[in-house]
């Protein structure tokens, strides 16, 4: 799979201070999850590959058009949602959309179209005609996510695309990118892990300006140990003994309280069938992997 997005060495410097460090990374993923605390250099990342921002050092390219030389050809190809607003206030969406269609290269004619067709895709169509500056905040997130894709980019790139959104509007947003994610790759900047996690299939972590972690997510649940917590009645003697003749890290938490980290390719049935054999009673079993949160917080430990 070709590159999405390329950083050959890049590093951004504003005055004395190093925003971004020597950041070397290829992702050719479909969704892509941009993470960090803040201040780690995420929205600087993104205004870098757009031009809005000089590299100081390195370089990059999205689709192998390298930002420093073909900044005009990238804006073509990629949709971008910012965090802020940044509309005309007195403008009505459609005219709002329009203009940013032409802007990204659409003909007059195409970039009206364009612009109602995805005002009612986003959910707009019936206020496309209200001035922008009587929007909620809810709808304003939609127009900013219409102008991203008016012009059917290749790459779209949402920043903290849910921010501020009440529960019914953020499952709506979030539905949005699930259906757009079929038809282009799609970068999520966002501080929620929940919206990531939901969304994405890759993850790329930021810690002060430099890439600490980058993965396929699955891949990296599958690879992390697995954690059970067993709660047991009866007699139980010997049955830590058992499992750990079966792989399993086992660990006392109390009386008829197992804690027990899970090798790879074992079966929980394992633990059924021993207790099954022993007339042992399980009451309670807990089984998780590693989620995205337990993913971010060892990459901030590195």
């Amino acid at each position: 799979m070709s590159a999405v997005i390329e950083l050959a060495g890049l590093g951004v410097r504003f005055g004395e201070r190093d925003i971004l460090q020597d950041l070397r990374v290829s992702v050719s993923g479909r969704t892509i999850g941009l993470l960090g605390p803040n201040g780690a250099g995420k929205s600087t990342l993104i205004q870098t590959l757009l031009g809005f921002v000089p590299a100081s050092s390195g370089t990059a390219s999205i689709f192998g058009h390298d930002i420093r030389r073909e900044p005009r050809a990238i804006r073509t190809l990629v949709g971008y949602m910012p965090e802020n607003d940044a509309f005309i206030a007195n403008l009505s969406a459609v005219t709002f959309i329009r203009m940013m269609a032409e802007i990204s290269g659409l003909p007059p004619g195409a970039a009206l179209e364009r612009a109602h067709e995805v005002l009612f895709y986003v959910g707009l169509g019936e206020a496309r005609y209200r001035p922008l500056g009587t929007y909620s905040l809810g709808m304003k997130q939609l127009a900013k996510l219409a102008q991203a894709i008016v012009h059917g980019p290749r790459l779209l790139i949402l920043d903290e695309p849910t921010n501020g959104l009440d529960p019914p509007a953020r499952q709506r947003m979030i539905r949005l990118v699930e259906e757009m994610k079929q038809q282009m790759h799609v970068i999520v900047c966002s501080h929620i892990l929940r919206d990531v996690e939901e969304t994405c299939e890759q993850v790329l972590i930021l810690k002060q300006g430099r890439i600490v972690h980058y993965s396929n997510l699955e891949e990296e649940r599958r690879a992390n140990k697995r954690f059970v917590e067993l709660e047991t009645f009866g007699d139980d003697s010997g049955f830590a003994d058992q499992l750990a003749a079966l792989g399993c890290e086992c660990a006392k938490a109390g009386i008829g309280r197992l804690k027990m980290v899970l090798p790879v390719g074992f079966e929980l049935r394992e633990i059924y069938r021993l207790a099954a054999e022993r007339d042992l009673q399980l009451r309670r079993l807990n089984y998780r992997r590693d989620t995205l949160e337990d993913i971010f917080l060892k990459a901030m430990e590195a």
